[in-house]
């Protein structure tokens, strides 16, 4: 079991994930270009608004795999943003499992949260299937 300030500092790293998610969501939803990239742009944007957090103080970027150079690389998108899901939802498991038995009300938030991660997952998944040769 976890101290609380460990869980702390979990939940501070999931913070930084989060808000690192948006920012690349905006430039992925802004600057992705090509005649299939138009659902994947609006997939992200819509997605916004579900990772949005408030406040930005001590928050720490620069960790997730950044938006391409070249705008009609939709499967570098669609796999930096898998990289993002995958990671957000294996913090979360870390802080459900650390809160076990302890801290039911942040174990049942990490919970829900993991809930929307895994649906923008396997949605990108999906994504990625359509433009993997197969």
């Amino acid at each position: 079991m976890a101290t609380t300030e460990e869980v702390i500092d979990m939940l501070k790293v999931v913070y930084c994930m989060e808000f690192e998610t948006v920012m690349n969501y905006v430039a992925n939803s802004t600057n992705l270009d090509g005649v299939r990239a138009e659902e994947i742009k609006k997939s992200l944007a819509t997605d916004v608004a579900v990772e949005l957090v408030p406040g930005s103080a001590s928050v720490t970027v620069g960790v997730q795999r950044q938006p391409p150079d070249d705008t009609t690389d939709v499967v570098n998108v669609i796999e930096a943003v898998i990289e993002a899901e995958q990671a957000a939802c294996d913090q979360y498991k870390k802080i459900i499992r650390a809160t076990e038995g302890d801290d039911y009300v942040t174990q049942d938030l990490c919970i829900r949260l993991l809930a929307d991660e895994e649906e923008h997952l396997v949605l990108f998944k999906g994504f990625l299937k359509e433009y993997s040769p197969n």
